[in-house]
């Protein structure tokens, strides 16, 4: 008799998860487990403005519970709804979403009742969700009482077994970046030779607007390299609640000649600013992974990260595909900027050990994670 499995996530405007969860269906139509995917809503406040809801990447059956947004759902309805459909799932294996809400507890209760196993996606590390007492001793009886973990990489790793999870039950990475469906890495190469074949310092930075981001620590590092880097350009790509104050900062600076605020981007335009960057810059102070790092290396593209980034130790190898800078440090970020403007001056080389780094973090090599998890947990 086949097994199945039922997946919970949170919104359907997770263009990466949509990459994930079809090549996990595909895997399912020649396995022995059949996998169901409910998609909770559409998308969520914070990703409003960012960019749109695209069904595209979701090419797999999809039971999508709410319309509109995440939050707009009262937390009553939502839990209720959430613990029916877990009461009724004729499914051996439940992967719950997350372990952070009121309703995530009550559909873990649910799963305990029905004699269900239960899994749990978990996306933070000890630097992006440092421990406290009051905050830790929940989680560790939450991650107790599950079958299963699914991290995406080793900070996740570290931050689960930190609170009490078995290393035998932990599944990385389960995370890759949904790149465009018109994207190759033979013409990725070629265009990324092309587009920095003028050598001028072109730093971009991808992401929301937001003060998690650390997208001033970037600015200020920026402005204090005019004498060293002259011509050197900060394109901003994404939308948020700083972008107001940011345009503020840059104007008192002088620097709106060489910062450009572009707005959001997807596909085909954001790949051009791929293509044309000396570097990505994540500055980020929190992060449990950075995807954008994922998209930046396979389009060849280097990346200069702080070291609160989850994608560290798989992605940014030292002076090969980038460079780990402290969080909130503009000389230490100063000087990593200048050093990889040094580094990363072969566009073509440099693009060639990036796409290596990133070869295997790719939609099926996440999903084969997955499915290896609830292969071993449903055998158990």
């Amino acid at each position: 008799m086949q097994a199945s499995v039922t997946i919970f996530h949170n919104v359907v405007w997770s263009r990466h998860k949509g990459a994930v969860f079809s090549a996990l269906h595909n895997i399912s139509a020649s396995g022995a487990i059949r996998y169901s995917m409910v998609q909770i809503a559409d998308t969520e406040h914070d990703r409003l403005g960012f960019s749109e809801v695209d069904y595209s990447f979701h090419r797999y059956p999809m039971h999508k519970l709410f319309d509109g947004c995440y939050e707009d759902v009262p937390t009553w309805r939502m839990t209720a709804r959430l613990v029916w459909e877990v009461l009724k799932a004729k499914s051996d294996l439940i992967v719950l979403p997350g372990y952070h809400r009121p309703e995530y507890w009550a559909m873990l209760a649910a799963c305990i009742l029905t004699g269900k196993r239960r899994a749990v996606f978990c996306d933070s590390t000890g630097r992006d969700r440092p421990k406290r007492l009051l905050t830790s001793i929940p989680k560790r009886v939450f991650f107790s009482l599950c079958d299963g973990y699914f991290g995406f990489g080793v900070r996740s790793r570290e931050y689960l077994m930190s609170l009490g999870a078995k290393s035998d039950k932990i599944f990385i990475p389960c995370q890759a970046a949904a790149l465009p469906v018109t994207f190759s890495p033979e013409r990725a190469l070629a265009e990324r030779v092309s587009y920095r074949s003028d050598s001028a310092p072109v730093f971009l930075f991808v992401g929301r607007l937001s003060e998690e981001k650390g997208i001033t620590t970037l600015i200020d590092a920026f402005g204090g390299l005019g004498k060293q880097l002259p011509g050197a350009q900060l394109r901003i790509v994404g939308t948020g609640p700083l972008e107001s104050a940011l345009r503020k900062r840059v104007a008192e600076r002088d620097m709106n000649r060489s910062v450009t605020f572009v707005g959001s981007l997807q596909d085909e335009p954001l790949s051009r600013e791929y293509y044309g960057a000396t570097c990505l810059v994540l500055p980020s102070r929190s992060e449990p992974w950075g995807l954008v790092v994922n998209e930046a290396l396979a389009h060849g593209c280097p990346v200069v990260v702080s070291d609160s980034c989850g994608c560290v130790p798989e992605l940014v190898h030292e002076g090969v595909s980038g460079y780990a800078f402290n969080p909130g440090d503009v000389a230490g970020l100063q000087r990593t900027l200048l050093k990889a403007t040094e580094a990363f001056a072969d566009a073509e080389a440099t693009a060639r050990r990036c796409m290596d780094v990133i070869r295997r973090f790719d939609p099926p090599y996440a999903a084969a994670n997955i499915a290896r998890g609830c292969a071993l947990m449903l055998s158990d």
